[in-house]
């Protein structure tokens, strides 16, 4: 797929997603961006050459979210009946949590600017965030008589709690990268030269683990909110038994013996 939304590369088995359209701060709310997204994360799940994904943005945001210009034109003609707006977000905006929910490889979220509304959500969507210092988090759909529609209800509720979660809605105010640490939303805050090294550097020490139990691990983690923890202990047993007889595991406590670095194959 040719992507003109946004950019995307791979190099040294990290992939990089980086929204391409700073001139409108990065809107995500489009089809082609969501059908570019939604590619991407189907080209990572399925790449025997990629380990972990980097989601960034161009410019000076990460995402503003929807496009309010848009909104407005809608909001003149005519938007449709509730039934077609229902089908109009499960067609669209919701496939986005949806393929990132399906990326089985680590996904590292470098917040570089304003990460607003659906914006903020995409990050939330990501299982580790950095944020540079120009960062900006805002949970601002009641700010414009909206709820969030892409489901970022869901994501941060389990990032930070209900009753954090909930100041944000509720207030619909905009936090600053240092209250976004204080929260839980980012693991870190750097200045925005170091935004991408950083970034990268968790991403190589990531790349360098065994490809399949890297993917193995997540889905674990994934699954553990999912189920109860007896139906649980199976499905680590089970993943632990293919994880026991792969190459890269003799191969790892070989390197520990040798005192040398492991060289993983994904076998």
């Amino acid at each position: 797929m040719k992507y003109e939304d946004i950019l995307y590369e791979v190099e040294n088995r990290i992939a990089t997603l980086t929204f391409n359209l700073p001139e409108s701060r990065n809107p995500i709310s489009g089809e082609r961006i969501i059908a570019e997204i939604e590619d991407v994360c189907r080209e990572v799940r399925f790449s025997d050459d990629v380990s972990v994904l980097i989601v960034t943005g161009a410019g000076k945001a990460f995402s503003a979210g929807g496009n309010i210009k848009n909104m407005r034109e809608r909001n003149q003609g005519s938007g449709g009946g509730p039934l077609h707006i229902q089908e109009t977000y499960r067609r669209g905006i919701q496939r986005i949590p949806l393929a990132m929910d399906s990326v089985d490889v680590p996904i590292i979220g470098a917040i570089n600017g304003a990460a607003i509304g659906a914006g903020c959500d995409t990050a939330m969507m990501c299982d580790m965030r950095i944020a540079s210092t120009n960062a900006k988090f805002g949970e601002t759909f009641l700010n414009l008589g909206l709820i969030p529609g892409d489901g970022g209800s869901w994501f941060l509720t389990r990032l930070i709690g209900y009753a954090r979660m909930a100041e944000l809605t509720f207030t619909g105010k905009v936090i600053d990268a240092e209250e976004a640490l204080q929260l839980g939303m980012v693991s870190k805050v750097v200045e925005p030269g170091q935004l991408m090294p950083e970034a990268r550097a968790l991403a190589e020490v990531i790349a360098e683990k065994p490809p399949r139990t890297l993917r193995i691990a997540k889905l674990l983690m994934k699954q553990a909110s999912r189920m109860e923890l007896k139906d649980f202990l199976d499905v680590c047993a089970q993943s632990q038994a293919v994880a026991q007889n792969s190459s890269d595991h003799r191969e790892a406590i070989e390197a520990f013996f040798d005192k040398r670095p492991a060289k993983f194959t994904g076998e």
